[in-house]
């Protein structure tokens, strides 16, 4: 069984009241351990799909299935549990919080999850993404892609089945951005997690096992490297 399933999704929104239709029975299987990226134009549904994908939202039709689960028939203790166990996220602002340093930030989706003596562990990520030795830093004493690899690092804390990554690399430059890509394509080799990138850029996609080409919220075409 794939480890995550789209079946026939569409998804409806209501802008100043006009529906808007981002995807279109959209239909894609991904493989436990395929790295996936999907392309297209703003606009073209990519994040939206990511949102479904990581149950942070629902398809207006079609079904979602991760890891055997249908993400619309959870409650939301049901979807809390999924999210922090099998899911992890990284965004293109990071999404950190800059009240508490880089080791902190890391600790914390094990916190909310009512973990205890979560530091070895916290450290242990930083240590993957090479960042240990900027463990009590700030965010305002990192670079952005520094900040990155924190953002990884949480992402990778609870040692999740799924990576999502929303445009990771958009506000970095070319250099750090193929660090940034070089650190995804050694998590999918080497911890075997399953990941889906959307990105713009095609040349982005050279670490990908697949490619999902999206254009107005249909898929127009799907390739294996």
């Amino acid at each position: 069984m794939p480890l995550l399933q789209i079946e026939r999704v569409t998804k409806d929104y209501v802008n100043d009241g006009e529906p808007v239709r981002a995807l279109h029975e959209v239909s894609l299987d991904i493989a436990k351990g395929e790295f996936v990226a999907l392309v297209g134009r703003s606009g073209c549904g990519k994040s939206t799909l990511l949102h479904l994908c990581g149950a942070l939202d629902f398809p207006s039709s079609g079904r979602v299935v991760l890891d055997g689960v249908c993400t619309s028939t959870l409650g939301d203790a049901g979807l809390t549990r999924l999210r922090r166990s099998k899911v992890g996220f990284i965004f293109q602002s990071f999404q950190l919080l800059h009240t508490l340093t880089a080791v902190e930030n890391v600790e914390l989706p094990l916190q909310l999850a009512g973990q205890n003596r979560v530091r070895g562990t916290a450290l242990e990520r930083l240590r993957w993404v090479e960042m240990e030795a900027f463990a009590d830093r700030y965010l305002h004493q990192l670079s952005g892609g520094q900040m990155q690899r924190v953002a990884i690092a949480r992402a990778l804390v609870h040692s999740p089945r799924l990576l999502l990554a929303d445009e990771p690399t958009g506000n970095l430059d070319t250099t750090t951005a193929n660090t940034i890509l070089g650190l995804l394509r050694r998590i999918n080799a080497e911890r075997a997690t399953t990941i889906l990138m959307a990105t713009h850029s095609l040349e982005l996609t050279a670490v990908a096992s697949k490619i999902v080409r999206l254009r107005d919220g249909r898929i127009e075409e799907i390739r294996n490297r």
